[in-house]
């Protein structure tokens, strides 16, 4: 691949000022996806989600945002010091998720704060719950505002009748896809689209100059032009295949009694999210997520406490279809024999509880005061000092300058205990200890 590592040689173009071949593959892509302009991005959807936010709102804005919302996001917020309300997506308690925003919850918001300047949400979740961006966007709309559409999940959607549209048809100002996480292409890729008149485009142009590399990768973009490629020559079999051998495995999982799958709805679930339900068991999603990797040699993309998430894109294959459900199967039939399993002493459903607005301080100020750490079940009380999440999916339970209530501290140390990939934490000497700020008023 080095060979094919070139630089902005004569007839390469620039994708800092696109006048020729980069102009036209971001014009197709634009194309493709309905949206008016769009963007290559080789620094991931990361680079996409500061972009967005950073030009829909001026510095001190007052962001809406879900709180399931990625990092990055929360990055941004702390970048342009904007101010947050949150958007807590409806709790599916079956399955211990968070459901699709709604749209009278963006339109109720809306109506309490009126000096809002931008609406953030996910669609589709990590687990692939899909919101109805469109009367979303209608609602953002009608005050004037733009809606920017996290959907890095989504860079599939809208090019089957099998998938949900994706949120350039549905009306988003600023949509962010992430090539590389459900379609053939490589890590780091992925896409900005912008919409209508609500978003300074020059501002725009000027942050994502800021955000990403001066000397973007030809293989990553070489990359995102074969994806987009093989959306249009190969996308609508492989696309129709795909839905029909994952519809059939959820078919041939239906007879299981212990474990439990998030069930596919019209337009409202996305297909390939294989979101494993443990709690009808005496497993941990975590157990689970070990045995198949461990036994079966099946890797999965991340567990919680209640569940497993696996992940299907058009690139996996019949065999590895029979795989899974062979493993899932006899897993099941050993826990309706007892044979396997663990107990497990309440259930951490891994998403952010909510805080209480009149206690907040803001992300930019928290962040930069002085910290200390404390063992993890004297943090009661404190107010946080770093991002603490579950790593995937990235999104955050604990922001810098919320406050630790005792309950999540106690979910907190039960999960890193049992194993689970948890970032802002720290274990020295069999204890667990946490960033707290010096002053937690």
């Amino acid at each position: 691949m080095y060979l094919r590592d070139i630089t902005e040689i004569d007839g390469f173009d620039d994708l800092h000022q696109p006048e020729g071949i980069l102009k036209e593959l971001q014009e197709h892509a634009a194309a493709l996806y309905g949206s008016e302009e769009s963007f290559y991005l080789v620094n991931g959807s990361t680079a996409g989600i500061l972009s967005a936010v950073s030009a829909a709102l001026p510095e001190g804005g007052h962001i809406l945002m879900a709180r399931n919302c990625h990092k990055a996001a929360y990055h941004a917020v702390y970048l342009r010091n904007l101010s947050v309300s949150y958007l807590y997506p409806p709790l599916m308690e079956e399955y211990d998720i968070l459901d699709g925003m709604t749209p009278d919850q963006v339109r109720e918001a809306l109506e309490r704060e009126p000096d809002i300047g931008a609406v953030l949400i996910v669609s589709p979740t990590y687990e692939g719950r899909i919101a109805d961006v469109r009367r979303i966007a209608e609602a953002v709309h009608e005050k004037g505002l733009p809606l920017i559409v996290d959907e890095a999940h989504g860079a599939h959607l809208g090019f089957s009748g099998d998938f949900a549209e994706n949120s350039c048809q549905a009306g988003a100002d600023l949509v962010i896809h992430s090539v590389h996480k459900t379609l053939p292409a490589l890590t780091q890729t992925a896409l900005l689209h912008v919409n209508g008149n609500r978003i300074d485009r020059a501002l725009l142009r000027r942050f994502l100059h800021i955000y990403q590399s001066s000397s973007p990768s030809y293989l990553l973009m070489a990359g995102i032009d074969n994806a987009l490629q093989y959306v249009e020559e190969a996308g609508e079999k492989a696309f129709t295949d795909f839905a029909a051998r994952y519809r059939k495995l959820l078919a041939d999982l239906a007879p299981c009694r212990k474990l439990r799958f998030l069930p596919l709805e019209q337009k409202r679930q996305d297909i390939g999210k294989l979101l494993i339900s443990t709690k009808a068991t005496n497993m941990t999603g975590k157990r689970l997520y070990d045995l198949l990797l461990k036994k079966y040699h099946l890797q999965l993309e991340m567990a919680a406490e209640t569940y497993a998430l696996a992940m299907f894109t058009v690139n996996d294959t019949e065999e590895g279809y029979g795989r899974m459900l062979a493993a899932l199967l006899q897993i099941n039939d050993a826990l309706d024999a007892g044979e396997t399993g663990e107990v497990i002493d309440g259930g951490y459903p891994g998403y952010p509880p909510q805080v209480d607005p009149g206690d907040q301080i803001s992300l930019a100020r928290a962040w930069d005061r002085k910290k200390r750490y404390v063992p993890l079940e004297e943090s009661a009380g404190c107010r946080a000092g770093e991002f603490v999440n579950l790593y995937p999916p990235g999104v955050p339970l604990l922001v810098p300058g919320e406050r630790i209530v005792p309950q999540l501290a106690e979910d907190l140390r039960r999960c890193l205990e049992m194993g689970l990939k948890m970032q802002g934490l720290e274990v020295e000497e069999n204890t667990i200890r946490i960033s707290v700020l010096e002053d937690g008023t």
